[in-house]
């Protein structure tokens, strides 16, 4: 692929095999690491009879938790036991550059059978998370398909506390296949369609060369923390309890929901940030690298499953049962009512957003089938290129952009901006301030708006974090003037 062969010369990945990174790297050098993490090909037991080969870190999945503190300098020693070269990405950071974790941004690989030792300080506080960032194209032994996730929190200064206990849940699929694309539900989504938009897409679908969809990629296995429904310990609870659960969506290209029947889940932070107004909902709804922090208050004793409200899903595993102590049975599912998921829920009620020094606005259109019966994605009619680097927008520092976007397309799109958080502005038709996120899910025929201080100098890649999407041509680049 044209990353791998370009990147690996710009990012020096072959300059040597015990290089070190880091802007401090010169002191932490002799210094011991915080974490080692051990790139390689490993066996992920979903159940007896579902065992997976698949990349790995240190050997399980999903990868360790890791934790650190805010503020406080970690130093990381990463191994790549593999034949090819690998990246990890330290998802919703506001570090360097060089440590990011993405070869668009100057992230040197990690080169085969090499090491490298990074270092950086750890922030926002909260919950993050640690995935490859490699692309795989129709490779679906690379990239996100693979079993390279893993949690990481950061601990405030000062724990706000309110609950007993922390469980950390990571929802992953196993075993993709591509297919012809087929069409995906949206209505759990709030917000209305917007017709110009499906005008625009329906005149790309008119306009492509190919009239069938193009590929899509779909799993037959599903897991939470690495098992599949009632294969895993179950989370064993006491009645009273209050449980706080950090859920990332670790996928490739797949949106997830989580249900827990005759409970509620009250939301107290979005990808790791506190929402402005905690709220209980009866459903999560993820798209690809969400994270969602939610305390359950355990008051409905029993034996019961914690799964996607899709019933082929968690039947083939997207489920864990949630124990309370002393009941026993076989574990009950029971669906809930339909919910609409809406983030301005969270926002703070009549507040306005600050007013920003540029808008930025960028309309999504796919182009059915048009690289060897992948689609092709572009903004505003340019779809990235590793060759050139583009498209590629320039940011001036202290500066508060505006970015709207526009999706022409009948797909959901998690956009995630590296190395920065933003705050939602607008979704679809409502106004919202103080959601502070770095992955939202644009809806089909539909628009979000969001703001970010350019407060990180630095190469920053922008993309839908759907592999599929991002590897045809989703992504752009902001650079600092």
């Amino acid at each position: 692929m044209p990353i791998d062969r370009r990147s690996l010369l710009a990012g020096g990945a072959l300059l040597g095999l015990h290089s070190r990174i880091g802007p401090a790297f010169a002191q932490d050098d002799q210094a011991k690491a915080d974490y080692t993490l051990r790139i390689a090909t490993g066996l992920a037991e979903l159940a007896s009879d579902r065992i997976v080969s698949t990349t790995l870190y240190n050997g399980q999945f999903p990868g360790p938790l890791l934790r650190f503190k805010e503020g406080q300098r970690a130093i990381v020693d990463i191994h790549n036991d593999t034949d090819v070269p690998e990246l990890v990405h330290w998802h919703g950071q506001m570090i360097p550059s060089d440590v990011d974790g993405a070869a668009e941004e100057g992230t040197p690989f990690i080169p085969p059978h090499g090491q490298r030792r990074i270092s950086f300080v750890p922030k926002p506080a909260g919950f993050r998370f640690y995935h490859t960032h490699v692309v795989a194209g129709d490779d679906l032994n690379r990239g996100t398909y693979t079993g390279q996730v893993g949690p990481l929190y950061i601990e405030p200064k000062n724990e706000p506390g309110a609950y007993d206990r922390e469980v950390f849940l990571v929802l992953k699929e196993f075993a993709p296949s591509f297919s012809r694309g087929g069409d995906m539900a949206m209505d759990f989504l709030a917000g209305e369609e917007i017709k110009d938009l499906k005008d625009l897409g329906k005149k790309s679908d008119d306009e492509a060369q190919e009239k069938t969809k193009g590929f899509e990629v779909g799993y037959d296995l599903f897991s939470i923390n690495g098992k599949a429904l009632g294969h895993g310990e179950p989370i064993r609870v006491k009645q009273g309890e209050r449980v706080l659960f950090h859920v990332v969506n670790g996928s490739a290209g797949e949106i997830r929901s989580l249900a827990l029947p005759g409970h509620s889940f009250k939301i107290v932070a979005l990808d790791g940030n506190p929402v402005p107004m905690p709220r209980d909902v009866p459903v999560l709804w993820l798209g690809t690298a969400e994270r969602i922090s939610a305390i359950v208050e355990m008051s409905h004793p029993g034996v019961w499953v914690m799964g996607d409200l899709t019933d082929d899903d968690r039947k083939r595993g997207m489920g864990i049962v949630v124990e309370y102590a002393g009941a026993k049975g076989k574990p009950q599912w029971t669906k809930p009512k339909p919910y609409r998921w809406d983030y301005t829920l969270f926002g703070k009620p009549g507040a306005s957003p600050a007013k920003p020094d540029e808008t930025m606005e960028f309309t999504i259109v796919k182009r059915n089938g048009a690289l060897n019966g992948f689609n092709q994605w572009t903004l505003n009619g340019e779809a990235f290129s590793m060759e050139t680097m583009k498209p590629m927008y320039k940011v001036h520092e202290a500066r508060r952009y505006r970015l709207k976007f526009r999706n022409a397309s009948d797909d959901i799109h998690p956009l995630h901006l590296h190395r920065h958080s933003f705050e939602l502005v607008r979704v679809g038709s409502k106004p919202t301030t103080g959601v502070i996120k770095d992955v939202v899910m644009l809806a089909g025929f539909q628009e979000v708006e969001f703001d970010f201080v350019a407060d990180n100098p630095g190469m920053t890649l922008f993309h839908c974090h759907q592999q599929l999407h991002m590897d045809f041509g989703f992504m752009a680049l902001f650079d600092y003037a």
